[in-house]
Formats: C-alpha cells, structure tokens, sequence
C-alpha cells in the first residue's frame, strides 16, 4: 500500500540553517531516498522550494485567482515528500522514523487512498 511521508518543517528554517548545513541536510536526504530504492520501497520523492516561491491557485465561479506567497502565518510549510510502497503502516512509520528530516521536522505519514473513502487506513 502506497504511503506519503509529507515533511513539515518550520518555515525559516532554511534560511537559519544555511548553506553549507543545508547542502548536508540535502545530502543525507538524497541518501536516505536512495536507501529507500535501494530497498524497493521508494515510488517517489521530491525535495520543495520555498513556500515563498510558490503560488496558490483558486478557481470560484469559473475565474481563477493566483495569490502569491508568502502565504498567511503558518507553523509548518512542506518542505518534500517520499512516496514509499508498504505492507503496513506499522512499516511507513518506522521508514519515517528513519528519514533524517525527521530531527529537524515533523514527518505526516499519510496512505494514499481515494478522498471520498470513510476508512482509515
């Protein structure tokens, strides 16, 4: 069964962090990932930019509005996922338990399911 770990970091984070220990955290991420495919468990994963690079997009009564960031005072931004293959959610929890982002941040584990499905997975 697929699963999201969703990575909520603080936001400024980042920028308090650095350079340098930013590209170390980048790099103990990619290895974890590459961990993760070395196992036959990663589907997919993805590091974000900046939530004040992004941009959020509305559509009421057939118009769209974009509204750029950064957005309203959040305690947590998204900063990347992983999109892993589990038998349980015994076993997503214990990948999130290994994935280095999660002493810095929170880890969402969350199971890919259809959004009008009343089972909890």
């Amino acid at each position: 069964m697929p699963y999201m770990l969703l990575i909520m970091e603080p936001p400024g984070q980042r920028a308090e962090r650095g350079l340098a220990a930013g590209q170390e955290v980048y790099a103990r991420m990619q290895r974890f990932g590459a961990g993760l495919q070395a196992r036959g468990l990663l589907l997919g994963g993805e590091s974000l930019a900046n939530d004040t690079k992004g941009v959020r997009l509305q559509v009421r009564e057939g118009q769209p509005r974009l509204v750029d960031g950064p957005f309203a005072e959040t305690k947590e931004m998204v900063g990347g996922f992983f999109l892993v293959d589990c038998a349980t959610r015994e076993e997503a929890l214990a990948i999130a338990r290994e994935c280095p982002a999660a002493e810095w941040a929170t880890i969402e584990v969350r199971a890919i399911a259809p959004c009008y499905d009343g089972a909890t997975a």
